[in-house]
């Protein structure tokens, strides 16, 4: 076991803060001009589509959705969503605690480290300027690969980019999105981070993987104890 590929929100995110995209997506529908209830809706409804690429980056994909609720955002009250979705995505990746003690560890044990997330434009617009780019060796998005986990061409994506056999490589998350599931069909060894210590967070993972894996933490702080050091052969 030479790499790590983790899921992004829920995992390296603070799982606590999903209770805040509600209020976020509604600054954004105050920004278009449209209802809060109906653009919540619609983005929910959405996300399939938006995070496979379809509706393009997040201007364009506010166009849409402003359209969808009834609306017709001028240039400038499109560029003012524009901001204010960026803000609330920021938001909403706010690091959990002690998450880049854990990726510090894990690269000095000599792992390579990769993202597999599933998202919408507006994580990879603003990768670069996260806080966790400058921990991890590649990145995963499913709004540039145009599918969603539990394909197993992501997987193969992220070890390749890692120049690791999927076998060579744990996956590590919070269980959303089949993600576990997935992870074994590509030959990965898949680790839950249960959230077990964050009331409610399991509400938040979208279509929840049946799949108990074998390897199972409740935080991600002890993720190191269990992965031990990188092993060759």
């Amino acid at each position: 076991m030479r790499a790590v590929v983790f899921d992004f929100f829920g995992t390296l995110t603070d799982p606590a803060v999903e209770a805040e995209r509600r209020v976020a997506f509604a600054e954004t529908a105050a920004a278009l001009g449209v209802p809060a209830e109906v653009f919540w809706r619609r983005m929910s409804d959405s996300f399939g589509a938006r995070a496979t690429g379809r509706y393009g980056g997040t201007a364009a994909t506010l166009r849409t959705i402003a359209r969808e609720c009834g609306a017709e955002p001028d240039e400038e009250r499109l560029r003012l969503a524009v901001r204010v979705q960026h803000g609330g995505a920021e938001r909403v990746r706010r690091p959990r605690v002690g998450v880049f003690d854990v990726l510090d560890d894990l690269r000095k044990r000599g792992f390579r480290l990769a993202l597999l997330s599933d998202c919408a434009s507006e994580l990879c617009e603003r990768w670069g300027d996260t806080p966790y780019a400058g921990y991890l060796d590649a990145a995963v998005f499913s709004w540039q690969e145009g599918y969603r986990k539990p394909d197993p061409r992501l997987y193969a994506t992220a070890a390749a980019r890692l120049d690791v056999p999927p076998g060579a490589c744990w996956f590590v998350g919070d269980g959303g999105s089949r993600e576990h599931s997935g992870a074994i069909i590509a030959g990965m060894r898949p680790v839950l981070v249960t959230n077990a210590l964050v009331p409610g967070s399991a509400g938040y993972r979208d279509d929840p993987d049946p799949v108990r894996p074998e390897y199972v933490v409740d935080d991600l702080t002890e993720l190191p104890s269990l992965l031990g050091d990188p092993t060759y052969g």
